[in-house]
C-alpha cells in the first residue's frame, strides 16, 4: 500500500513540478555593518538583516578533529533539490524490477533515506531535521503507533524488555528515550547516534518531558525537530518496514516541497572574523559568499589568504565527512 502511495504521490508532483521550480533569490551583496548586523541584499532587491550574535558560530574546534563529522545548519542547495526531483520522479515510475530492487534498499531507515537523497551523514541529518521542522514527519503519526498486545515472548527478549513501555516505534517520552540512549551508550550500540553533533545530543539529554512540553507550547519547531530526530535514531533499529516507508515518504515530500526562497544560511567563522553564506550540495558544503568584519582595513593579499584558507577548510571538512560516512556506512544498519 505504501509503495502505491509513493507512486501516486510522485506522479502528482510530476504534473505540477514546473510550478514549484522557482529561482531562489541569489545574494547580490553582503555587508558587515558597524551595528554588529549582517545586511544581505538579494538579486530581486529584497533585503534582510541578521544579528551576528544570533547566527551559528564556527571556530577551529569545529574542524580541528579530522576524524569527526562537522555539521553546519545550512539550507539545501537549489540545484540539489531540483536534481532530486528529477531523479525521484523518474525512479518511481520505473519497472517492477526496479521497484523490487528499491525494496531491497529500503530495509533500514539509513538505507531508505540514503537511497532517496544520496550524500553522506550530513545530508541524512539535515533532511531529517528539516522534515520534522516542516511538519511532514511526526513520531506520533498513526503509522508510528505500536499495536496493543498482551503477548510476551518466552523466553523474554532483550528488545522486548527495552521497548515494552513504548507507545510508538520511537520512544516519544523523554525519560524513556533518554534511558534507551544511555543503555545504547553503555553497551556501545550508539551507531549513527555517535555521529550527531554534540549540541544535538546535549539538547536531547538535558530536556526533560516538562521542558519538552513547554517547547511544544512555545512552538519552538527547530529545537523540537532536533530532539525528535535524536529520538527517531534512538529507536531506529526497532522500526518495521511500514514505519521506514512512512519516514521515507515524509522526507521525500519535505524535500520535494523545499522552499527554494528560504533565507540563506550564514555561518560566522570567528577565527577569520568572517560571515560565510553556505549551502549543502550533493557533494557537501559550498561557500556562496564571504564578507569580513572591517573589510576596508584588511589588505587584499591578506583577504585572499583568508578566503583560500576557508575554502581549504570546507574542502577538508567535505573530504573528512565523506570518509567518516564511508567508514560507518556498513557498521550499524545491517
Amino acid at each position: 500500500m505504501q509503495k502505491w502511495f509513493l507512486v501516486v504521490f510522485i506522479g502528482a508532483l510530476a504534473l505540477n513540478s514546473w510550478a514549484q521550480r522557482t529561482n531562489s533569490s541569489q545574494i547580490s551583496e553582503m555587508e558587515w555593518g558597524a551595528d554588529f548586523k549582517l545586511h544581505v541584499k538579494f538579486s530581486n532587491d529584497s533585503t534582510t538583516i541578521h544579528d551576528i550574535k544570533g547566527l551559528y558560530h564556527s571556530t577551529s574546534a569545529d574542524y580541528a578533529n579530522s576524524g569527526q563529522v562537522t555539521y553546519y545548519p545550512v539550507m539545501l542547495d537549489n540545484a540539489f533539490v531540483e536534481a532530486l526531483k528529477d531523479r525521484e520522479i523518474d525512479s518511481f515510475v520505473d519497472s517492477a524490477q526496479t521497484m523490487a530492487q528499491q525494496q531491497q534498499k529500503m530495509k533500514t531507515l539509513w538505507s531508505a533515506l540514503h537511497y532517496q537523497i544520496g550524500g553522506g551523514f550530513i545530508h541524512f541529518v539535515n533532511c531529517l531535521v528539516y522534515t520534522f521542522e516542516s511538519g511532514n514527519l511526526s513520531l506520533t503519526a498513526p503509522l508510528m503507533k505500536r499495536p496493543h498486545s498482551d503477548w510476551k515472548p518466552k523466553p523474554m527478549t532483550e528488545s522486548y524488555k527495552r521497548t515494552q513501555k513504548w507507545e510508538y516505534y520511537a520512544p516519544v517520552n523523554q525519560e524513556l528515550a533518554q534511558k534507551e540512549y544511555k543503555l545504547k551508550l553503555k553497551k556501545n550500540q550508539l551507531g549513527d547516534l555517535a555521529l550527531l553533533p554534540s549540541a544535538f545530543t546535549q539538547m536531547f539529554l538535558t530536556t526533560n518531558q516538562k521542558a519538552y512540553d513547554a517547547l511544544l507550547l512555545q512552538k519552538k519547531t527547530h529545537e523540537l525537530a532536533i530532539i525528535d530526530m535524536v529520538k527517531l535514531l534512538v529507536g531506529a533499529n526497532y522500526l518495521g518496514q511500514e514505519q521506514i516507508d512512512y519516514i521515507q515518504a515524509s522526507v521525500l515530500k519535505a524535500v520535494m516541497q523545499y522552499n527554494a526562497n528560504n533565507l540563506p544560511s550564514v555561518i560566522i567563522f570567528d577565527d577569520f572574523d568572517a560571515a560565510v553564506a553556505m549551502t549543502l550540495t550533493g557533494d557537501g558544503y559550498k561557500i556562496d559568499k564571504i564578507v569580513f568584519n572591517n573589510e576596508l582595513d584588511i589588505a587584499p593579499e591578506a583577504m585572499n589568504q583568508r578566503i583560500e584558507r576557508m575554502e581549504g577548510i570546507i574542502k577538508q571538512i567535505n573530504e573528512t565527512n565523506k570518509k567518516v560516512f564511508e567508514k560507518n556506512l556498513k557498521s550499524y544498519y545491517q
